[in-house]
């Protein structure tokens, strides 16, 4: 009977362990990020016909470059706050021709790649091509309308910095 009872004991000592998963860890679990942080302002910066250090410039380097897919950059985020998975979002990048082609993910499409007119070809002039100093290219490309795609960047980041 004695022994009984020293078992019964143990195991109502032992019942409230098994509640133990619902009860906050003890230890600290710290916030994981991994992969690169794409924002909605970053996809829509992308247009079509951007080459690929453009593209590299605006999203920063792909997390993965196939070696089987050359022409598709992967960019993938993932949070996990105390180790348990909370978010994870994904863009592909597909270029044809070492130009940006489309795109897909779990971004909003953006409006350079939702008009339905073809993309106009690219030419160096409209990519941010930097002229030799002493030439008057870029006064000429200011007179056409175009936007150099460096300085385009280069203001948004002070403006972001301010």
């Amino acid at each position: 009977m004695h022994a009984f009872l020293l078992r019964l004991l143990l195991l109502l000592l032992l019942l409230p362990l098994t509640y133990c998963t619902y009860l906050p860890s003890l230890p600290y679990k710290i916030d994981i990020r991994q992969g690169n942080f794409v924002t909605d302002e970053m996809v829509a910066r992308l247009k079509p016909g951007m080459t690929r250090s453009q593209v590299r410039f605006t999203l920063g380097t792909p997390l993965v470059i196939d070696v089987f897919h050359a022409d598709r950059w992967d960019y993938i985020y993932r949070t996990a706050p105390g180790g348990r998975l909370a978010e994870e979002k994904k863009l592909t990048v597909f270029f044809r021709d070492d130009r940006l082609s489309h795109i897909q993910g779990d971004f909003p499409l953006p409006p350079a790649f939702t008009e339905s007119s073809p993309p106009a070809p690219a030419s160096e002039e409209s990519f941010g091509f930097i002229p030799e100093a002493g030439s008057n290219m870029n006064e000429e490309a200011d007179k056409k309308g175009t936007v150099d795609f460096l300085r385009e960047n280069k203001t948004n980041l002070y403006k972001d910095n301010q």
